[in-house]
């Protein structure tokens, strides 16, 4: 709307990057991490988001929830990527009971630092129940993504 009230027509968006979803089922193979891992590395290879730290920082984020599907859940079912204006990193598990940050993690001693490691990495991060279980997400902003080619020189 302009000031006067009368609508107009909206102003041309910056340039979006083409949606694209990906999808592994995990339910029931071994080495689900190393799986989602290597999955999300060529993903990323193929939207052209590899090759800087941001894309390293969504590996991890791939490992640490898919780990946690698997100590918490009972495992991955599925793994799911989205490229859009943002990376989207969705693991299912069946199970309902939501995730819980660990309030005083300990340094230096194994185990609930994951959820604290996605929160630092990732620019949003949440769940949701469904029928089946939950999905437990994550997003990386694509401008953090995004290779500056005149970086690469």
């Amino acid at each position: 709307m302009t000031s006067s009230g009368s609508p107009t027509a909206r102003p041309p968006q910056p340039h979006t990057a083409a949606r694209q979803r990906r999808r592994l089922a995990l339910d029931g193979v071994r080495g689900q991490v190393a799986k989602g891992r290597d999955f999300a590395r060529q993903a990323l290879r193929d939207w052209e988001w590899d090759g800087n730290e941001s894309a390293e920082d969504a590996l991890l984020v791939v490992s640490e929830l898919v780990t946690n599907a698997a100590l918490h859940a009972g495992g991955c079912l599925h793994l799911a990527l989205t490229r859009g204006e943002a990376l989207r990193i969705e693991v299912f598990d069946g199970s309902t009971a939501l995730p819980r940050r660990d309030p005083s993690p300990r340094r230096g001693i194994p185990g609930g630092h994951g959820l604290h490691i996605i929160d630092r990495l990732s620019d949003r991060w949440g769940c949701e129940t469904h029928e089946q279980g939950k999905v437990v997400w994550a997003e990386i902003d694509g401008s953090r993504l995004a290779t500056d080619p005149a970086a690469a020189h």
